[in-house]
């Protein structure tokens, strides 16, 4: 049922730029300023999950996700209607509540019914809002080509909402025995010590996950939000692509496939982690989204590879929505998970504040170029970080909180 609510509310993110270049042909607002639009649904989703998580940690998941459902959907009707940036930035401002109260409370909730598997069941989870959008992407482009972007804000966001509503009544709150309980994966360390939020954030492991999120976050979001700027700057957008005997438009077909890999990606990089280790697993995924990112920039005015290696990057982001929500619970224990991972969480929100400098900067600069080079090398430095910062505080902390307990 969580997974299914996540799918719901995918939209708000991840559909969010086909409907950029629609707003600015009718109303002739800057890009820059619509993009605003989305760093203020992404601050909202995120910033505020903390207080969502401890309603989630204190009265249970269900009535939670109803209101988030409920705001999620009277978000994108303001969308519909909003003529002017202040009423789309208030419509940003509502769906991101509801959307974060959604994202914080199912994630959270897999933490504590899984202790034993939480990667893969963060990962599984998240999955639901990285892949919700694969099945929705291309009837939404359809539907704003054919009725336009505004009915497709409000029967979309009607129906997406209504979704959640109804499947709320369903969602249960872990067994108090599976929170305490302790895993016996030794390859995932675990501490012994439950530790609250106001605890946690005087740990220095806490800000240390923190920088690393920001920086591996604002890459991700960047491509999310620009993701069809760039392809009409590479003119690129309108090219048909025939893979595998599949033929659709380039930008169609890469937000197609972005979105099932950016699912995928989560539980398979989750269960990973399970496998070998949250620091190596993160090594090796911000490396490649390193790699991933310098590639779309030389090679992504070629259609054919746009779509592969824009597949390459959201496969290498889309996993630090289980990777870090397992990570947090690891290190500072299930009972306030709901609340931790949702503190975490506000540095995809910290992240977001870097999107609408990047359309500034390529206006300024007349190219992309210094975009995907400040992208690049902010996940090589988290991969880095992974390894030779974290994992030897995680080890220490861990110890430390054993002696403790």
């Amino acid at each position: 049922m969580g997974i299914i609510c996540m799918a719901m509310i995918a939209n708000l993110q991840y559909g969010w730029t086909l409907f950029v270049n629609p707003i600015a042909d009718k109303y002739h607002w800057t890009r820059a300023a619509i993009q605003v639009a989305f760093t203020i649904f992404v601050l909202t989703e995120t910033w505020l999950v903390p207080i969502e998580g401890w309603l989630v940690d204190k009265y249970g998941p269900r009535v939670v996700v109803m209101g988030g459902g409920i705001l999620a959907g009277i978000g994108w009707i303001i969308n519909a209607h909003a003529d002017t940036l202040t009423m789309l930035y208030i419509g940003a401002a509502v769906g991101g509540i509801g959307a974060g109260a959604v994202y914080g409370t199912c994630v959270g909730n897999a933490l504590k019914w899984f202790p034993d598997r939480r990667g893969l069941a963060a990962g599984l989870t998240a999955a639901g809002f990285g892949a919700g959008s694969a099945l929705t992407v291309v009837p939404i482009s359809m539907y704003i080509q054919s009725h336009g972007y505004e009915a497709a804000f409000l029967y979309f966001g009607i129906g997406q909402g209504l979704i959640i509503f109804v499947l709320s009544w369903f969602l249960a709150r872990a067994p108090e025995h599976r929170k305490m309980s302790v895993s016996t994966n030794t390859r995932v360390q675990q501490t012994r010590k439950e530790y609250s939020t106001g605890e946690m954030v005087r740990q220095p492991v806490f800000w240390v996950m923190y920088l690393m999120f920001v920086m591996v976050a604002a890459g991700g979001l960047m491509a999310t939000a620009q993701l069809a700027p760039i392809a009409k700057d590479f003119q690129i957008d309108g090219v048909p692509v025939n893979i595998m005997g599949l033929v659709l438009p380039a930008l169609t077909f890469a937000l197609a496939i972005d979105r099932v890999l950016n699912g995928l990606t989560r539980p398979f990089f989750g269960w990973v982690s399970d496998q070998i280790g949250r620091e190596m697993t993160m090594f090796i995924a911000f490396g490649l989204e390193a790699v991933g990112i310098l590639a779309l920039y030389k090679f992504g005015s070629n259609p054919v590879l746009f779509v592969i290696l824009t597949g390459m990057v959201f496969f290498a982001w889309g996993e630090i929505y289980s990777l870090f929500p397992s990570t947090c619970a690891d290190t500072f224990g299930s009972k306030y998970a709901a609340a931790n991972a949702g503190l975490l969480y506000t540095a995809k929100g910290t992240a977001s504040l870097l999107v609408p400098l990047s359309s500034v900067l390529t206006a300024a600069t007349g190219s992309w170029h210094a975009v995907f080079i400040c992208a690049s090398v902010m996940n090589a430095i988290a991969a880095a970080l992974a390894w030779f910062a974290l994992r030897p505080m995680r080890r220490k902390h861990i110890e430390q909180s054993a002696r403790a307990a």
